[in-house]
């Protein structure tokens, strides 16, 4: 018997009683197995956080301009940062529909002062008597100040800190009880606010630059 024989013969009868390793299982699929051979409940995938909602889910995101934000003043900001945004558009908001509401009857009916505050609403603060600057100036610091120990931190937490749970422009006046109960008739109507104050900034800019411009009355009747 030659040599080469004897080879192939001994290499058959090795592979013959060998044990051939097949393909491993998944790793989960084993780990999972292990867990059960244990009497262990195998722990389920961990599931992806949610995902953000468009200024912390807050009102004023209504269509056409669903989630308006072009210039991306919201990214990368921390949740403290967008509410002081919603609180400056609110507040700026709201003077701009006094404003535009002020410029109409002033313009049109002004008794005060026997009359004689006349002529296009960007020239009317001038013609005040003098020291009702005062008056003004102080009813303006105890407004503001109120809302800022209403809903801002004290300077010793942080600069421009709001309180942990404040709602930016809920400062709890609400005389005539119009603030809705339920969330979604609040949604609603915080969202019909702001489309109003954002309408108001825009006409009260519109009529400051038309008087500017013409020297005439913008909302004369």
């Amino acid at each position: 018997m030659s040599v080469a024989s004897m080879n192939t013969i001994s290499a058959r009868a090795f592979f013959k009683g060998a044990v051939v390793p097949t393909q491993s299982k998944p790793r989960a699929a084993v780990v999972a197995k292990a867990a059960r051979a244990a009497g262990e409940t195998p722990a389920a995938p961990a599931t992806p956080p949610p995902a953000p909602k468009f200024c912390l889910g807050m009102a004023g995101s209504s269509a056409p301009f669903e989630k308006f934000d072009p210039l991306d003043f919201l990214g990368g900001k921390s949740a403290n940062q967008i509410k002081l945004y919603r609180e400056s558009e609110l507040t700026h908001g709201r003077v701009a529909m006094l404003g535009v509401v002020g410029f109409a009857v002033g313009e049109n009916f002004n008794p005060l002062f026997n009359g004689s505050i006349t002529g296009p609403g960007i020239n009317h603060f001038q013609q005040l008597p003098d020291g009702f600057w005062t008056i003004i100036l102080f009813a303006i610091g105890l407004a503001e100040g109120y809302r800022l120990t209403y809903g801002w931190s004290s300077p010793t937490s942080g600069l421009w800190t709001l309180r942990e749970g404040y709602a930016p422009g809920d400062l709890g006046f609400d005389p005539l009880g119009l603030k809705p109960t339920n969330a979604k008739d609040l949604m609603e109507r915080q969202t019909r606010e702001l489309n109003n104050g954002r309408l108001a900034m825009i006409a009260l800019a519109g009529i400051i630059g038309q008087e500017l411009a013409t020297g005439e009355k913008a909302l004369a009747f």
